[in-house]
């Protein structure tokens, strides 16, 4: 997906907002991110201060996008040892330990590596959040389970909160 321009303002952000939707839309539930942001589009459309980017499966090229933000979100699946499609939100320090413990994925790099990266630039973006969305199954396919599908409102409807929060405190 490219990154989407925006012309007008739903929501009052203070700050560049990266939202970074990861995932393989080859593989099932691992492509919720990608649905997530795509359901995004239409809401956020117009807004200047965010930016929707598909950033597929992670690679280092990630790390230029993320040290220009000064808010990012990233959405993606997740195991949590949850019911299937369901939807965590995780801030700042609590998504770098959910990060911390699940270093190893099926991504070319982590976020957890981008993270590091961004500390040792001092580009960290100061305001993160995971929406992290609970697997059902991750294996060859190109639609999402009943289960997660059914997620991918709940979590738009988290990120809409979550800007008009971080707008509010900005």
């Amino acid at each position: 997906m490219p990154v989407i321009e925006q012309t007008h303002k739903p929501f009052e952000a203070a700050a560049p907002t990266l939202i970074l939707g990861l995932g393989n839309i080859l593989l099932t539930d691992e492509a919720v991110g990608v649905a997530v942001l795509q359901a995004l589009e239409a809401a956020t459309e117009g807004n200047p201060n965010l930016t929707l980017m598909d950033g597929g499966t992670l690679s280092f090229t990630l790390a230029g996008p993320i040290a220009e933000a000064a808010w990012l979100i990233v959405v993606d699946a997740a195991r949590m040892g949850q019911a299937p499609g369901t939807v965590r939100l995780l801030e700042g320090d609590a998504m770098d330990a959910q990060l911390a413990k699940h270093a190893n994925n099926v991504h070319e790099v982590s976020l957890s590596d981008l993270f590091d990266i961004a500390r040792l630039t001092d580009s960290l973006p100061a305001r993160r959040a995971l929406v992290g969305i609970e697997p059902d199954t991750v294996d060859w396919g190109s639609t999402l389970t009943p289960a997660v599908a059914a997620a991918v409102p709940q979590a738009v409807a988290q990120i809409r909160a979550l800007l008009a929060r971080w707008g509010a405190e900005g």
